[in-house]
């Protein structure tokens, strides 16, 4: 295990999920395929969720159903549901028992992996490959069998030695929360300014380095 994976599994365990999400922007997160190829990118966009008292998150009032049972294991755990025929992708952040996640929004392909995950996408180019949460899992081609996995070691994982540094993140109220009182408004979600790949980012806001340092 890489000196920046040890220290990655670190701030995962140690840090509040807002601090990891912030750490994540930038994060390369890579798809081991079957066949051994991989395919990957940077995440520019992702929420945090605050677990019980977050009225937004599943694990609201310490609600547990199975389909949240992976929310409650150590932090790392790949936790996938299913909205609206599409997967999501969120990561435990907080020490087991304690269930937080940030939810990964928007991702930047690697361009190594531009092509197989535009024809993942059936054909898209540009932001439209991986800039929603379940555009982005249809591009990497993660299936359903990754839920209670490890995002440091399973076939999908994070590579903290290809980070990237984002010249300035945005702190902006999550997408799609309506009606959920104060946590509607809260700054928990963190994008890379001026990325292309960022949900609903506006063309006029993309900068030509893509926000990067």
């Amino acid at each position: 295990m890489t000196s920046s994976l040890v220290e990655a599994q670190k701030i995962f365990g140690t840090s509040s999920t807002v601090a990891v999400a912030r750490y994540l922007v930038g994060m390369y997160l890579e798809h081991r395929l079957p066949d051994g190829s991989k395919l990957g990118g940077w995440i520019v966009d992702c929420e945090a969720y605050l677990g019980p008292e977050d009225e937004a998150a599943h694990s609201y009032g310490m609600r547990q159903t199975p389909r949240v049972r992976a929310m409650y294991q150590e932090p790392g755990t790949i936790y996938l549901y299913q909205m609206h025929t599409h997967l999501i992708l969120n990561m435990v952040t907080q020490p087991a028992g304690q269930p937080q996640g940030v939810m990964i929004r928007g991702l930047e392909p690697d361009p190594a992996s531009l092509a197989q995950m535009s024809g993942n996408r059936g054909g898209k180019t540009g932001a439209a490959i991986s800039d929603g949460p379940g555009k982005l899992i249809e591009a990497l081609g993660v299936t359903p069998d990754f839920y209670g996995q490890s995002i440091f070691s399973s076939d999908l994982h994070i590579c903290p030695e290809k980070k990237r540094q984002p010249r300035k993140i945005l702190e902006l109220p999550r997408i799609g929360i309506p009606n959920k009182g104060k946590w509607t408004q809260l700054p928990l979600r963190f994008v890379c300014e001026g990325n292309p790949y960022v949900t609903k980012q506006k063309k006029a806001d993309v900068a030509a380095d893509h926000g990067w340092q």
